[in-house]
């Protein structure tokens, strides 16, 4: 007896629809592309002349056991610009590559934002890899506990340089940050930085998009806080961070995230904590400390048992005597040069009164 023609196609379609339910990174991928399905996330990457960067996140995120999302990348005036890195993955990531005239981080994220079709956003910085079962581990947690905002840690992946893995161990730290940046151990209440950074698109509707200023992620976490949105640490959701490849950028980086707390103080007074006077206290004290040592060495003691201790739990964790002594110096740039940026603003914004420089910290940061 002949089968009728309708029940072949009928389970061919059953078996259709059951392969694009799957979230197979591939299944998924295709499925967006072919039936124009909105995807859950919205990745949203600014850059600036940085194409080997974008090339390695690019390939992070083609990797990824879970692909329900796109990637909008914002080319923010660059000159040296990232298109091929775009093509060599465009076949295998769901990519929208978009260029502007440059005008700084923030806007380039909002510009990106404006154009984002996904339900929830989020953020990397260019010089982020993403370890491939990210966007699995996010999913899950968001699935099992829904947040308006979150934000993740980040760590030194083996490949990068000794000086990288240096000034992670300085920026992630108990001894050096207080571990505000996610550490198991914090001094302050976690906010989100952009590097490692979501919230959904109510968020954005309710609360707007990020403003060019000094620390404008902390900025935003602050105004979704004040909203009354849900913010959230997922620990599990780290990246791996490159950061700045020398100490002199690193130092130059540093010293304005100090002038930064300065303005976030004038915008939100409750916001300055205990933590973010020790570099600032660290710079006065070991000056005060070398000074006394030439009329009475030991009061150099309490500085040189602090170095003491920072190298030998860099040395534990990282396992190398090298990067123990990158930390050292790693670890004093940061805190010397955000306690500089810090008595610095907090003498000329504060004492003197001068308010925040708006133009200031729009200049500091267009083409960077």
């Amino acid at each position: 007896m002949a089968v009728p023609v309708f029940l072949f196609v009928y389970r061919d379609l059953k078996i259709v629809a059951f392969c694009l339910s799957l979230r197979l990174p591939f299944i998924t991928f295709v499925r967006n592309r072919i039936f124009s399905v909105m995807p859950y996330f919205s990745i949203i990457v600014p850059v600036y002349n940085r194409p080997g960067e974008v090339n390695d996140l690019l390939k992070s995120l083609s990797q990824q056991t879970c692909k329900d999302f796109e990637i909008i990348l914002v080319e923010d005036g660059s000159t040296v610009r990232c298109a091929d890195a775009v093509a060599r993955y465009e076949s295998l990531v769901d990519v929208h590559y978009y260029y502007k005239d440059n005008e700084g981080r923030s806007i380039a994220r909002n510009y990106g934002m404006e154009r984002a079709s996904g339900r929830y956003f989020i953020f990397f910085d260019s010089d982020c890899v993403i370890p491939e079962r990210y966007f699995e581990v996010l999913g899950e947690a968001l699935r099992q506990r829904y947040t308006d905002c979150f934000g993740g840690p980040d760590a030194a992946h083996d490949s990068f340089s000794d000086v990288q893995k240096a000034i992670n161990y300085s920026m992630t730290s108990f001894l050096t940050t207080g571990g505000i940046r996610g550490g198991k151990v914090q001094l302050e209440k976690f906010t989100p930085r952009t590097f490692n950074m979501g919230f959904s698109r109510e968020v954005y509707e309710r609360v707007g998009g990020f403003r060019e200023m000094f620390s404008e992620d902390i900025d935003m976490s602050t105004r979704i806080r004040q909203a009354g949105f849900s913010i959230s640490l997922i620990r599990d959701a780290f990246v791996y961070h490159k950061r700045r490849i020398s100490m002199k950028l690193f130092f130059r980086q540093i010293y304005i995230f100090g002038m930064s707390r300065i303005s976030l103080y004038l915008l939100y007074p409750d916001t300055l904590k205990l933590v973010h006077w020790f570099p600032a206290c660290f710079v006065v004290g070991s000056l005060a400390m070398i000074v006394a040592s030439f009329f009475w060495w030991p009061a150099i003691l309490p500085l040189a048992v602090y170095l003491l201790a920072v190298f030998v739990v860099s040395w534990c964790v990282n396992k190398r005597l090298k990067i123990a002594t990158l930390s050292v110096v790693a670890s004093v740039i940061q805190l010397g040069g955000y306690g500089l940026g810090f008595l610095k603003a907090f003498f000329l914004k504060v004492i003197l009164g001068r308010g925040r420089d708006e133009a200031e910290e729009v200049r500091l940061r267009k083409g960077k």
